[in-house]
Order: structure tokens, then sequence, then C-alpha cells
């Protein structure tokens, strides 16, 4: 029935070793590795989601964590520029007892005076607040008086002086004539 005809020699050879028939591979192999491949792949999909979950949830703590801190850098910035202000600090000052000060000089390079030193106002430090009990010397202690003299110019030094009770007071600066 079959128009071929047989084959002879070493192609008949080789035919025998071929099964003659259609070969049919074992399925359940296969349908056990697809089983196991699909099964592998969702069980993959669930650790990542689960991993992407937790991920997820350290973000949003992190995040929570960095607006508070945020919030309470911003608060304490407030606080400093509060605290820096110039009316702030002047309101602590007269507090400590602190009047402002006169006129500075400044020294030059080559050692000139340059400008015209002036003392504290004497009424600033009139009304001022007193300074704290424990800067003030006790009487009958001894005051240390400071010195400071102008290089050039007939003007005597300026001095600080005690005055009674043990405070220091500041006395009248000279003008040198210029």
């Amino acid at each position: 029935m079959s128009s071929k005809p047989a084959p002879q020699g070493r192609a008949a050879r080789l035919a025998r070793l071929i099964p003659a028939g259609r070969a049919r591979a074992a399925r359940t192999p296969f349908v056990l590795l697809v089983v196991l491949l699909l099964g592998g792949g969702l069980l993959g999909l669930l650790v990542l989601n689960s991993a992407l979950s937790e991920g997820s949830f350290e973000l949003d703590d992190i995040q929570r964590q960095t607006k508070s801190l945020t919030d309470e850098e911003q608060a304490l910035q407030r606080d400093i520029d509060a605290y820096s202000a110039p009316d702030a600090l002047q309101r602590r000052a007269r507090e400590l007892g602190m009047v402002p000060g006169g006129d500075p000089a400044f020294l030059g390079p080559d050692g000139a005076v340059k400008g015209v030193p002036s003392a504290a106002p004497r009424s600033a430090a009139l009304t001022g607040p007193r300074a704290p009990e424990a800067l003030t010397p006790a009487p009958g202690t001894p005051t240390p008086t400071a010195t400071a003299s102008l290089p050039a110019g007939p003007a005597s030094p300026s001095a600080t002086t005690p005055a009674p009770g043990g405070t220091l007071r500041s006395a009248p600066t000279p003008t040198p004539g210029r």
C-alpha cells in the first residue's frame, strides 16, 4: 500500500534505530513541569507583593517621621529668630542691667585712633534695672578700676571709678581736639 521503496543497506540499518510509528512523549512529566512553573511564578509574585507592601509601610513611617522632624525644626528656627530679633535682644540686655554704649573708637593698623570715644549716656545707666547681686561686689570689697589711654593728645585717660555702694560707673571722657 505504500508506494515508498524500502530502504536498503545503510539506510535500512538507520531506519531500524528510529521507531517506525509516531512517538508520543509521556504527558504526565510535562503537565507536572507546567504546573510547577505556574505555581512557582504565583508564589514569587506573592512574595514580591508582600515585600513591596512592607516597603510601602516603612516609607509611610519614614515620611511621617520626616514631616514631624521638619515641623520641629521650623518651630525651633522660629524660636531662634524670635530670640535673636533686635528688640528681643535689647529687652533681654536691659533685664540683665546692660545699657547702650557710647560712640566707639577704633585703632588703625598703624596705631592711630579713629573716631572719638564717648561713654554711655548717664541717663541710660540710671534708668536701667539694677545689675544682679552676684555681679555687684560686696560693700567694703576693693573694686578694680580699668583705665584706657589714648596715644596722642593732651586729654586724660578715661577711667571707670567705683561709685558709692560698690557699683562701677564710667567717668566722662574728654574729647580730644582734632
